[in-house]
């Protein structure tokens, strides 16, 4: 029986994407691995993979296609010996649940060490346990159970809705015992940010606008961030940073650094600044995790980066053994790929910490919204020339930068967070010490 292909979910937050670009064509043959097609997500635009060898009977979304919803069938995979007269026996496209017979509704997750995606594909006819349970299973993971003589009812599906594929057979053995369900997380469903769109649009009836519509990063944006705001209970931390000693001693680093044409920003200090307070201040180095924290030994701290209709934050892991040169070169290649929406998801996810730094925009000091789950994020404004009191007493002229740090009151509390902002200020305030 043909098996449908379906609409991946490639990032937690995506509920839809755009079918940018098929690379295959409507009989063509595919295996295990070969790259299908482009979709866009809100963040990017990625590849995704076939998990199943066969030809592809019928393409049923064109490409260009938006709005295409997560597990809404794309495709129809045809087996050795089936033709396209069997794709009229295959169930019409759904976008409701599927039914209990299903191990599991989750959709699949991106992968965490590639830029590629696997494709999902429906269910394939099951075959029934002794019990009367049906068990889903792909044409070739039945082919390759067989062969190895693998009992499927042991085995764990790691496709959509349970479903077992090439990969859970082929490392499995023998008598391998079926690992324990987990609990499925509900997506996070947008939350209401006010007065609905015909009451907004009725208030200004009868005035010239234009209508907007929202893309899919802009809707990921509204989403999250009214969550994390609901629900996450932020304070804020503020100080004041004297940057003479660094922007000095930037100066030098820079001039012996142009044979090698490195030019470090005061971005670059203030990231490994924050990463070496991660360390100096461990307990801070971690995230909210619903029942739990969990802390770490490494400092990932993720950076805002705009881009046109929204940001991302790709994240620089273990920041802290990084040189200043190596984190500069590694933040201008994120920022870069992510302004052309290159990055793939394992890039721009995970992390403990965040900086937003609007100072290049003139901003002088603002509070940030903590991206959950991370603990903590760092608002960085424009360093600008102040009158200050020397150790001396004198008063003199320095340029102070003004920060704030907005923390999450479940994993930090103010005590521990001022530490962590003093281990900030000092770091920033003594830069050779970062190279010690």
């Amino acid at each position: 029986m043909p098996t449908e292909i379906l609409m991946p979910a490639l990032s937690p937050t995506m509920e839809e994407g755009t079918l940018a670009k098929w690379l295959v064509k409507e009989g063509d043959i595919v295996s295990s691995g070969d790259v299908m097609a482009e979709i866009e997500t809100d963040k990017a635009t990625m590849e995704f993979e076939a998990v199943d060898e066969g030809t592809i009977g019928k393409i049923l979304i064109a490409e260009g296609t938006e709005g295409v919803k997560v597990n809404d069938v794309i495709a129809v995979l045809l087996e050795e010996g089936e033709s396209a007269d069997d794709i009229s026996a295959t169930p019409a496209p759904k976008t409701t649940a599927p039914s209990t017979d299903a191990v599991s509704d989750k959709p699949a997750s991106p992968a965490q060490d590639s830029g590629n995606i696997a494709v999902v594909a429906a269910p394939a006819p099951a075959a029934a346990q002794a019990n009367g349970t049906r068990i889903f299973a792909s044409p070739l993971a039945r082919r390759i159970a067989a062969d190895k003589g693998l009992d499927l009812s042991q085995l764990a599906g790691s496709g959509p809705h349970g479903r077992i594929v090439k990969a859970d057979v082929e490392d499995a053995k023998p008598g391998a015992k079926k690992a324990a369900p987990t609990a499925d997380k509900a997506p996070a469903a947008a939350l209401a940010g006010g007065p609905s769109t015909d009451v907004v649009i009725k208030t200004y009836e009868g005035r010239p606008f234009e209508e907007v519509p929202l893309d899919g990063m802009r809707k990921t944006i509204a989403a999250r961030l009214t969550e994390a705001k609901q629900s996450v209970p932020h304070f804020y931390l503020r100080r004041d940073i004297n940057l003479d000693a660094l922007l000095k001693f930037r100066s030098q680093l820079n001039k012996q650094l142009e044979t090698r044409e490195i030019k470090l920003s005061v971005n670059d200090f203030i990231i490994k600044a924050c990463a070496l307070a991660l360390q100096q201040v461990p307990a801070a180095n971690a995230v909210w995790a619903g029942d739990r924290t969990l802390q770490f030994e490494k400092s990932d701290v993720a950076v805002a980066v705009a881009i046109e209709g929204g940001l991302f934050t790709p994240v620089l892991k273990d920041a802290e053994a990084k040189s200043l040169s190596a984190l500069s070169a590694e933040m201008k290649d994120l920022a870069t790929r992510a302004r052309d929406r290159k990055l793939a998801p394992h890039e721009y996810q995970g992390g403990s910490f965040a900086i937003s730094n609007l100072g290049m925009f003139g901003i002088d000091n603002f509070d940030a919204i903590i991206n959950p789950p991370h603990a903590a994020i760092l608002a960085v404004g424009a360093g600008t020339k102040k009158a200050i009191i020397g150790e001396d007493g004198e008063l003199t002229v320095g340029t102070v930068m003004s920060v704030t740090l907005s923390v999450d009151h479940r994993v930090i509390d103010g005590a521990l967070g001022a530490n962590l902002l003093q281990a900030i200020k000092d770091n920033l305030e003594n830069p050779m010490m970062m190279l010690a």
